[in-house]
């Protein structure tokens, strides 16, 4: 195989063809129909049931909340012609439903995600999937023993911008990585009651948001050898501002952070021996980035614009058709990876929720 960073500019400018921007991400619309269940009523499932009404070929069948009112009124604003379910068990046991999309909050989602499991349906659980480690071994053995498809809902990792990153890396377009810099900050006025800042809800920046420049570096860099964390706490006692370093074997490094009372752009940057990738910023969303090499050379990708958890519901809908219980882009071993990174951190911190 040629060697790319060993071309002058001119000639490997010339030499990018499509597919090498690209990267392996399948057409969304040629990922069979498959029918969708949404458990929860919030925003993430609004957004999610946007993506699949506009950008896939499947739709959303039924819609399940504590209140039927409010699932009518989410069908009505999300998925017209939806069946509206007044209970997460009517929901669970709806015969037109194939998937069941879990979008509750963290601290329910193993029991959401064993109800639909327990019905016999195939589920995706928006991440992280479950508040720890142990609760993620339970939540895999009981899809592995009812021989249903389970996975995380960590969307970024099919999105294109994604895939043609890991195929430029994989072309040595930056040589080897030696340094990830990621941060997901928002900030948002102390409410004890709001999600992030609850306790009883599995609250905290590290799950919410943080975990998506954990689940960016273990994309590229695996499972690090050790794992660093340092922040403070909200007074509710979950984790409000946070800063990591985690070690590879190999001498890489990632520096990373995330904070519920800080506004960053949420932007990534992956340094390697011969260049580096610039990704300015919401680099977990459909984006672009600019490859900047030690020869010169530079060059920019856009992901289509859309929304971005269409890919992964495409991704369910190929895994169900090749009769796969786990994806092979987001595998269970990876979701215990990144959990443990995610339980590594929390205790440093000294975060426990209610009942662990």
């Amino acid at each position: 195989m040629t060697d790319p960073t060993a071309a002058t500019p001119s000639t490997y400018a010339a030499r990018l063809t499509a597919d090498d921007l690209v990267g392996t991400v399948p057409d969304l619309m040629a990922a069979p129909a498959i029918r969708w269940g949404v458990l929860g009523a919030g925003n993430i499932a609004g957004s999610f049931s946007d993506g699949v009404r506009d950008r896939t070929a499947s739709r959303v069948t039924a819609v399940g909340s504590r209140s039927v009112d409010k699932a009518q009124a989410f069908a009505d604003a999300h998925a017209p012609g939806a069946r509206a379910h007044g209970s997460y068990e009517d929901l669970v046991a709806d015969d037109d439903v194939d998937v069941v999309y879990v979008a509750t909050p963290h601290s329910h989602h193993l029991e959401h995600a064993r109800l639909a499991i327990a019905a016999g349906k195939h589920v995706l659980v928006e991440k992280p999937l479950t508040r720890s480690v142990a609760e993620s071994r339970a939540l895999l053995e009981a899809a592995r023993e009812a021989g249903v498809f389970l996975l995380e809902a960590v969307w970024t990792r099919y999105l294109p911008h994604v895939a043609a990153i890991r195929a430029a890396i994989a072309r040595g377009e930056i040589g080897e990585v030696r340094t990830v810099l990621a941060d997901f900050d928002i900030y948002r006025d102390y409410d004890p009651t709001h999600r992030l800042f609850a306790p009883e809800l599995a609250g905290g920046a590290l799950l919410d948001l943080g975990i998506y420049p954990i689940t960016l570096v273990h994309d590229l860099l695996g499972v690090p050898a050790e794992t660093v964390a340092r922040g403070t706490l909200a007074e509710t006692g979950v984790d409000d501002h946070v800063s990591m370093i985690l070690r590879y074997e190999s001498g890489a490094q990632a520096v990373l952070h995330t904070s519920s009372t800080a506004k960053g752009a949420a932007g990534a940057r992956i340094i390697g021996t011969r260049g580096h990738i610039e990704i300015p910023e919401w680099f977990f969303t459909p984006t672009g980035f600019r490859v900047v090499r030690d020869d010169g050379t530079t060059w920019s990708f856009t992901s289509p614009a859309g929304e971005g958890k269409a890919y992964e519901a495409a991704e369910v809908a190929r895994c169900l058709a090749a009769g796969r219980t786990e994806s092979p882009r987001m595998p269970w071993e990876h979701t215990l990876e990144v959990m443990s990174i995610l339980d590594d951190a929390r205790a440093q911190l000294g975060v426990v929720y209610p009942g662990e």
